[in-house]
């Protein structure tokens, strides 16, 4: 069975840091971009972060740069966002995504909820 996990979100103050984790389990995320999207409440999902497979190139928001940072580890089949210097603009579920192009397929975690007090 496909599956993408996300854990450690949770609840914590501004200027805090939270390490996000997104385990594969039914398939090898060696040829897969991995990203990071963000839900506000009532907004659209946003890109956040991706890393190339080799995780050589990483992309950030403009929002996040200098805060958050992407990495994978494609020997134990999990990516990661480190969040640090947390706002509370940044509270929203956060969501990871597997794609391969070719062929074109694309999985989705569930979501994890990051919530920032101020």
């Amino acid at each position: 069975q496909v599956q993408l996990v996300e854990s450690g979100g949770g609840l914590v103050h501004s200027g805090g840091s939270l390490r996000l984790s997104c385990a594969a389990s039914g398939f090898n995320i060696t040829h897969y971009l991995m990203s990071w999207y963000q839900q506000a409440p009532g907004k659209e999902r946003e890109l956040v972060a991706a890393i190339t497979q080799s995780g050589e190139s990483t992309d950030l928001a403009d929002s996040v740069k200098g805060r958050f940072f992407i990495s994978r580890d494609n020997a134990v089949n999990t990516a990661y966002l480190q969040m640090n210097n947390l706002k509370p603009e940044d509270t929203a579920v956060y969501y990871c995504k597997a794609t391969l192009n070719p062929p074109i397929l694309t999985y989705w975690g569930q979501g994890t909820q990051v919530t920032v007090s101020s």
